[in-house]
């Protein structure tokens, strides 16, 4: 069978998501948890298509992939907060403590974080939670050094963004149950891919890089970077075409 498209695969993510039954004792908290689940679903179908390359089933990968997604979601709920970001509004619409109060989002945010764990537990293995928690810890940890300022721009990205695009990567292994000795190139792929994508966003907002070096040379890094992770790709034995198409997206994207 040939490898899903990434819009396949993002299908997937969405209809799993629509369906994915939350725990009955949220109660009225579904709606803003739901309402925080907007998003292009970037990180769960790296996911989807990491476990595809190795030989999964995408349906065996779903629950990973809907973990990293709701991590990211609960990581986005509570950088809004006016305590953080003071973001009013998200994705065009208001964001979850603009639309439901800022309790409420602080609640709707730990609901999402404790769903993914819950979805990430339902492997026989601990492996996949294990790969979230730390990815989650060191996203947090980015956050704080953000708040305190002054952290060299290359670390905090690492933690901030990321640690949960390498769990993108790291929880798909995990799910597919690919041996420890054959990980190390598919993490030096994510670690890539990270950098990428925050070097882009940072061309896209006017910051981070952008301030530091200047766009010019912010848009070298992020070929460079990109240029690196194919090359990672193409030292990997699988089918690893959908993550190419998908670095290249990510490299040229302009939203």
């Amino acid at each position: 069978m040939s490898p899903s498209t990434p819009g396949e695969l993002r299908a997937l993510v969405e209809t799993y998501l629509d369906e994915l039954a939350l725990t009955p004792e949220l109660g009225t908290l579904e709606a803003p948890l739901r309402h925080g689940l907007g998003g292009k679903r970037v990180r769960p179908v790296l996911c989807l298509a990491t476990g595809e390359a190795i030989g999964a089933r995408a349906e065996d990968i779903l629950p990973a992939a809907a973990a990293v997604e709701l991590v990211h979601s609960f990581s986005l709920v509570h950088d809004d907060l006016p305590a953080l970001d003071n973001d009013s509004e998200r994705r065009g619409a208001p964001s979850v403590w603009a639309q439901f109060g800022e309790a409420t989002a602080v609640l709707a945010g730990d609901a999402l974080a404790a769903e993914a764990f819950r979805l990430a537990l339902t492997y026989d293995s601990p492996a996949v939670a294990r790969e979230l928690v730390h990815a989650t810890l060191a996203m947090i940890g980015g956050q704080q050094l953000d708040l305190e300022g002054g952290a060299e721009l290359e670390r905090l990205h690492a933690l901030k963004t990321g640690a949960l695009f390498e769990a993108s990567i790291g929880c798909a292994l995990a799910a597919a149950e690919l041996p420890l000795a054959e990980q190390g190139p598919w993490r030096a792929f994510a670690a890539e891919l990270g950098l990428l994508f925050q070097i882009v966003d940072d061309i896209l907002d006017g910051d981070g890089y952008v301030k530091q070096v200047g766009e010019t040379a912010s848009r070298r890094l992020a070929d460079e970077a990109a240029e690196r992770a194919q090359a990672r790709l193409a030292g990997i034995d699988a089918d690893t075409g959908v993550l190419e198409e998908i670095v290249a997206g990510l490299a040229a994207r302009t939203s």
